[in-house]
């Protein structure tokens, strides 16, 4: 399972999501946002990380920054991987890899209900609710149900919206992603990041996709 903690700005947290094994660490840059990280808050978390686990992605995600200039913003602070939130198209995805090869897109499927992953030219595909970045939960029963959905989603994509320590092992379960991606669910307050839910919310979701051996143990 992989698992990406995203909206961080403070360099303790990264590091600790990295110790406690997190594959990503996120970092959001955007003015309109709680969670807007400046250049210097960004290199300290990418540099906080790697510290620890140097093979953690560093992901810079934005909605409102055209690809090029993002994938470039990308590649200056030291990113490996742009996530880009909103209406971004195909031309926009293959502009970006020119200078970043590592794009994902972010979306949701109350907006694209017939998306299939790659489609754009995207790496992989991220599934938050119909306000993506919101943090609201939204309804993951097709998602787990529709054979013909999880067909052109595939098996890499990420789960985005209203996860948090609670309930994060349900929705692995009910709709098998990938991994899953968290960012209001780990805070204390907006843009307020707290170390004991981080925790609590990777050991649940490794908890949640361990395997289970013969007899039901895991």
């Amino acid at each position: 399972m992989y698992v990406k903690i995203c909206g961080l700005r403070d360099p303790a947290h990264a590091a600790l999501a990295a110790d406690l094994g997190a594959n990503a660490v996120g970092v959001v840059m955007s003015l309109r946002s709680s969670r807007h990280a400046t250049a210097d808050e960004a290199r300290a978390v990418i540099s906080a990380a790697r510290a620890v686990r140097p093979d953690v992605d560093a992901v810079l995600v934005v909605n409102t920054i055209g690809a090029e200039e993002a994938a470039a913003l990308a590649h200056e602070l030291g990113f490996d991987v742009l996530q880009l939130h909103g209406n971004y198209a195909a031309e926009d995805v293959a502009a970006a890899r020119a200078s970043l090869p590592r794009v994902w897109r972010a979306t949701s499927l109350a907006h694209f209900p017939e998306l299939r992953a790659g489609e754009l030219g995207e790496e992989r595909l991220l599934l938050d609710g119909a306000v993506p970045g919101s943090g609201a939960t939204w309804d993951l029963t097709p998602l787990g149900a529709d054979a013909e959905l999880r067909a052109r989603i595939g098996n890499e994509w990420l789960l985005a919206g209203g996860l948090d320590p609670e309930n994060v092992a349900q929705a692995i379960t009910l709709a098998r992603p990938g991994g899953v991606d968290v960012s209001s669910g780990v805070e204390r307050s907006p843009g307020q990041k707290d170390p004991d839910l981080i925790s609590k919310f990777i050991g649940a979701a490794r908890a949640a996709s361990a395997p289970v051996e013969e007899g039901g143990r895991e």
